[in-house]
């Protein structure tokens, strides 16, 4: 009988804190978005890391790649910062 009384209180206290911690995590939003995570994995954001020669959607011949586009820009960019000044 007496372990009885000495392991309700300690299960008064156990819920008390479990009902805290959720109370807490529930104010932190740690439930907002429960399905996000799972689906976030599956959008494909990693094209500018696949190499061009294993790439499948290659840009049709004469078509310049993202990275010449780029390049063109910069330098187009530069030309027009060169003819302002002089």
């Amino acid at each position: 009988m007496q372990i009885v009384m000495f392991l309700v209180p300690v299960m008064l206290i156990l819920v008390a804190v479990g009902v805290a911690l959720f109370t807490w995590s529930v104010k932190n939003g740690q439930y907002d978005d429960l399905e996000g995570p799972a689906h976030r994995i599956l959008y494909d954001d990693d094209k500018d890391m696949i190499p061009d020669d294993a790439r499948t959607d290659k840009p049709a011949a004469g078509e310049p790649t993202p990275e010449q586009t780029a390049e063109v820009s910069d330098t187009a960019d530069t030309g027009e910062d060169k003819s302002q000044k002089g």
